[in-house]
Formats: C-alpha cells, structure tokens, sequence
C-alpha cells in the first residue's frame, strides 16, 4: 500500500492571491500525508498583475521538488465538497499534487528559440529534453501560445520518443492585452521558483506510471469521406469519390461543389448548423478502409474560394489524403465525449485504480458550448470514480490522435495517470 501513487487536487475562488493559496495548501496538505513528486498549478488570469508573487507565496507554503503551472482564461479543479468545478473569467486557483512512488519526474523550459530544425537528430531532441527514449517517458506541456514554437516542439518530440504521450495546453487569457504566464520549479537546479512569459514548460514521467489520453475533439461527420486529388499547402483544390478505383481513375469535383451535394443532404437542422460550426476531418490511418467518428483530426474551415470552387483549411493537405465535412455542437461533443469515456472504462476495468486526471480544454467549451458549467470535468467523473483533475481552459490543447501529436482546437484533452 505504501507504494501507491496518489493525486489530490484543491480548488479556491478567493480573490485574494495570499487567501486562495492559504486555502488549498491547507486542503491539500489535509488530503495527501505523504511527501509530493510533483505539483501542478492552474491560476486564473484575473491574478495575471500577481503572477509574479505566485511562486514565491508557493514556496513559503508548499515543499514540493518540482512545480509547473500556467495561467487561464478559465481553471478547473475539486472544489470543498470534493466535486470538479470549471470557473472561467472568474478568480481561482487550482493545485495537483501527486505523491508518485518509483517514478522519475524531469522539469524543463525550452525557450522557442532553443529548438533544434526539424531535420536533426533524434539525439538532439533527446540532448534538449534531457530524459532518454529507452525510459518510455511521458510528457505534460504547458506552452506560450505566440514563442513557443509548439508544432515543431511536437514535430520533434513525436521523432525522438515515439510510442510517449503527450499532453498538455496554451497558456490564456479571458482579457485581450494579458500577457501569459508559465510557471516553473526545479528544485535540483534552482532553490526557488521562475516566472516565464515565453517559451514551453513541461515534465517528462518514467518509471512506474501511466499515462493514458483521451482525446475529445466534439465533431461527428456527415456526407462521405473524399480523396484529395489536387491540393497545394493548405488548399484543397479538387476532391473524389474513389469508391475503390485506384487513385488514377477517380473522377475528380471542386471541393466547393462537393460540400454543396453535402450540405443540400442534410436536416434541416444540420443545414442551419453547417452555417457557423462546419469543419474538416483529416483521416489519420491511410490504410482503414472503413473510417468513423474518431479516426480524423478536425481541423478548421478557413474560407472558400467560388472562383475555383476551393477551400482552405487549417493544415497543410496533400493529394492523396482522405477528408470528410464534420459538424460540432453540445450535442455531439457530449456524445463523443462520452463514448470515448466508455471506452475507456471498459479498457482499464482490469488494471489498476487510476490515481489524478489533467484536463486541457478550449476556452470554446465549457459553458459557451454546453449553456450549464462544469459538463466535461462532471462526465470525466462520472465513468472515472473517485478521480481528482486539475487544469486550465487553454488556448490551444495539445493530444494525440492516430499515434502523433497535435495541436487542436474546440477540443477536451485528458491526460488521466496511473501505475501500470
């Protein structure tokens, strides 16, 4: 028993800085009674003028070796009744902190302009991060959503530990004009505790830990999917049906023209939809034959072109790829959630009892998706018993999907912990 992991996590909502940390260190000191590996801290930017006197009020309070946190438009954490509790553009902080037997817990900062180009070797990506591959280490990333250089970041990462999770999210903000804030403490190389504007923070864990990840990016698709047969950078210039013929033989059709056949096929209902939450599914398994919701990374519809009957959209395409229309409201996003959820319960019914969840999730959620708070964190806690979460509503959140990471958007990433 002695060897168990076990995370905790508190919330406050007080609108003194001093007053908040007072309540969550003595909640959290309540809950765990055994020494911390690791501490995780979520901070409203309503506190974004005392950013600068978070870490060190944490350090007269809190001895924990190592410390990583950002702010948020929103954060997410239990509350005194021990219920997960989602407040955006309001005061509060949220704290994990995870008592992890037998692990290996490695902080870093990478300022964006420290990273190796995208054509070096994996060595220099191990070089950077400081963890070796053959400890199967996993990742939590809180990054600058301008400095931090965060695609070539994953780019890299995904090249040098292949097979290791990666979560995480983009610092920010409820107010235009409020700079981030990412927060860092290793106690091995520096006694106290850093304010960073720039750059990404992250931990990499191994050892006797898990870390499995769900990703929830809220969309179900209509129509078909389609084969890119003419596209430049982002531009989707020409689209076909291939229904089995080989790539030379298919008859190909303007994408604009497309999305016109699909959209005319739908509800009434969907129609109206499609006019302001229409997007595009990138499948990720060039070989699955029969693609659903799930096997596609969404990704935004930029603009279209009538002219060339034409479409833009948020990634680089190349012929050959398959896409599909989707469509996001409460209702899918709920259903997609929780299938994923399902699906994982029925997975991990076996193995041990999970320890803490980390929740990543787009300030596009929350109550402005669903008209009622804390819908995502409750449903996570509802097929996850007695699981404390902690996070923050980022600007971006970073998952897997297909066996690489992304960036996403509109999406709840998870990032649940436990021993294997």
């Amino acid at each position: 028993m002695a060897n168990l992991m076990k995370w905790v996590n508190a919330l406050s909502t007080r609108p003194s800085l001093e007053t908040a940390i007072a309540e969550v260190v003595e909640r959290l000191e309540q809950s765990l009674s055994m020494p911390a590996d690791l501490g995780l801290v979520f901070i409203s930017s309503a506190y974004a003028s005392e950013y600068s006197r978070l870490m060190p009020l944490l350090q007269e309070r809190l001895s924990v070796p190592v410390i990583i946190g950002c702010g948020g438009g929103g954060v997410i954490g239990m509350n005194a009744q021990g219920q997960p509790q989602e407040i955006e553009a309001e005061p509060a902080l949220s704290i994990s902190l995870a008592s992890m037997p037998e692990v290996s817990v490695r902080a870093f900062h990478i300022p964006g302009s420290d990273l190796p180009d995208l054509d070096s070797s994996p060595s220099t990506w191990v070089d950077l991060i400081g963890v070796s591959p053959q400890d199967q280490p996993h990742f939590i990333l809180l990054a600058d959503p301008f400095s931090s250089k965060i695609n070539d970041l994953l780019q890299g990462l995904d090249f040098a530990y292949p097979g290791s999770v990666k979560v995480g999210g983009l610092a920010s903000a409820s107010a235009m004009g409020v700079q981030s804030g990412l927060f860092y403490r290793d106690s091995e190389r520096y006694s106290g505790g850093t304010l960073h504007r720039e750059g990404t923070i992250g931990v990499a864990l191994s050892g006797n830990v898990v870390l499995d990840p769900i990703v929830s990016q809220g969309c179900r698709p209509i129509g078909q999917p389609y084969q890119i047969t003419k596209g430049e950078r982002n531009i989707v210039l020409e689209l076909a049906d291939s229904n089995g013929m080989s790539f030379s033989e298919v008859e190909s059709q303007p994408p604009l023209a497309v999305l016109r056949d699909v959209i005319q096929n739908l509800s009434e209902s969907d129609r109206e939809l499609a006019q302001h939450s229409l997007f595009i599914g990138i499948a990720r398994d060039e070989f699955k034959q029969s693609l659903g919701q799930g096997d596609f990374l969404i990704r935004n519809l930029l603009g279209v072109d009538p002219r060339l009957g034409a479409i833009a959209i948020g990634d680089r395409v190349r012929p050959g790829q398959r896409i599909q229309f989707h469509l996001r409201d409460a209702r899918t996003s709920e259903e997609d959630l929780e299938l994923l959820l399902q699906n994982y319960q029925n997975q991990v019914n076996s193995t041990p009892e999970t320890a803490g969840a980390l929740m990543f999730s787009c300030l596009g959620r929350g109550q402005g998706l669903y008209g009622k708070p804390d819908f995502d964190s409750q449903l996570l806690c509802r097929y996850i018993n007695n699981i404390s979460v902690g996070g923050f509503f980022c600007n971006g959140e970073i998952g897997p999907v297909g066996g690489s990471t992304f960036l996403h958007g509109y999406t709840s990433v998870f990032g649940i912990c436990r021993q294997p």
